[in-house]
């Protein structure tokens, strides 16, 4: 019994002996882990901010959707660019419509631009396209301020529709289809619908674009 006893006692001095060991070597290394002035600048919130979430992609049903939020003119060329050719300059597609955004012979003959000039010059077609926007604006000035904000055909109507429509079929197709209040539907050579393009383009914001009639002046890059 008695040596049991002192067996106990001796382990309960070496555990003893362990923790004061661990506590005066916790005691002497503490200071050099430094204090909460030491650490890192960057690791520290003193006061509260403000952050930004990137909301140009949203993930729906693990997909991730990249949102274009250009409701301007930047927008609404990119997106016909895209949609004419998937935005290539270059291109001449089987009914020789040619370029970014797909310009046919007569309305290049009608800007004055030759083919080969056109093809080759990315900044070229940039400017006839802004040209032909203006210019349609200018001739469908009666059909935007009639109807922008009203349903024609069972579809919305806003000037970026209407200009991207007299992009698709030409000027007077698209107030032929007014005149008749959407009974004569048109189409381009690969079917895409004058509603199809005025429903797809209907949210740009064209302000910037100013009504202007061409007449013949020089396009140059």
């Amino acid at each position: 019994m008695l040596r049991d006893k002192k067996t106990y006692l001796n382990l309960v001095r070496d555990l003893l002996f362990s923790l004061g060991i661990t506590a005066l070597i916790t005691i002497l290394l503490t200071p050099t882990l430094g204090t909460r002035d030491d650490l890192h600048a960057s690791l520290r919130v003193d006061t509260p901010k403000q952050v930004g979430v990137y909301q140009n992609f949203i993930n729906l049903a693990n997909t991730s959707v990249l949102i274009n939020d250009n409701n301007d003119f930047v927008g609404f060329k990119e997106k016909m660019g895209y949609r004419e050719s998937r935005n290539n300059y270059f291109i001449t597609n089987p009914y020789g419509h040619i370029g970014k955004y797909q310009f046919g012979k007569s309305a290049l003959k009608f800007y004055g631009i030759s083919e080969a000039d056109f093809l080759k010059n990315p900044s070229l077609q940039e400017d006839v396209f802004y040209m032909s926007l203006a210019h349609n604006k200018w001739k469908l000035q009666h059909e935007i301020n009639t109807f922008a904000g009203k349903k024609v055909a069972g579809v919305f109507i806003t000037e970026s529709g209407i200009l991207a429509a007299a992009h698709l079929v030409g000027a007077n197709s698209v107030k032929s289809f007014f005149k008749s209040k959407g009974k004569n539907s048109f189409a381009d050579a690969n079917g895409t619908s004058i509603t199809n393009y005025m429903k797809s383009f209907q949210n740009f914001d064209l302000s910037s674009i100013k009504a202007n009639k061409f007449e013949g002046q020089r396009i140059t890059t």
